[in-house]
């Protein structure tokens, strides 16, 4: 069963995504933006269990593939699901569930949530956002890669080491919450 802390957690970081979403920059060269919003789901996966995880990016999702405009640029509906950024969104609460199972019964270090954020947080999503890309726009996987993945990588890396940063700084108050609540 699902606990009423889980699912309040799961909505937290659910809307922190969606906020996260104001965060974009558009790039002339690719249909792919930059946005915050891997940023809030390698957190979600680092300070939340992995339901909690999983079902935050599985909500925001959901929401926005109903029309919902939680996604970047405040955009939402099937479209978006399916159209060429869709892999990296669908891919969102594999990412966050992937990291919290490994970091669940691991040392909370920097260098093991770093690890889990490129492993999950940006190859991951890389793989089956650019699938889709291909797919969609018709393009060969190798373009799919130049435009989809390569320009990415510096920011997506950053963004890593940030969230690996806060999440050690972050993942005691969650265990104090955690504690309290039950």
């Amino acid at each position: 069963m699902i606990k009423t802390k889980d699912m309040t957690m799961a909505s937290l970081f659910a809307a922190i995504t969606f906020i996260m979403g104001f965060v974009k920059i558009p790039l002339p060269f690719s249909p792919v933006p930059i946005t915050g919003q891997t940023f809030a789901v390698m957190l979600a996966g680092g300070l939340l269990n992995p339901v909690a995880a999983f079902l935050s990016l599985f909500v925001f999702d959901l929401l926005g593939a109903v029309g919902v405009p939680v996604f970047s640029g405040l955009t939402g509906g099937i479209n978006v699901i399916v159209g060429p950024t869709g892999g990296y969104i669908l891919s969102w609460p594999f990412a966050a569930l992937f990291i919290s199972l490994t970091l669940r019964n691991r040392k909370v270090n920097f260098f093991n949530v770093l690890l889990a954020y490129i492993l999950f947080g940006i190859i991951l999503v890389y793989i089956a956002g650019i699938t889709q890309l291909s797919f969609v726009a018709g393009i060969s996987l190798k373009k799919a890669i130049m435009v989809g993945a390569l320009p990415f990588i510096p920011g997506d890396i950053i963004k890593a080491i940030v969230a690996s940063y806060l999440t050690l700084k972050l993942k005691p108050v969650m265990e104090i919450y955690n504690k309290r609540q039950g």
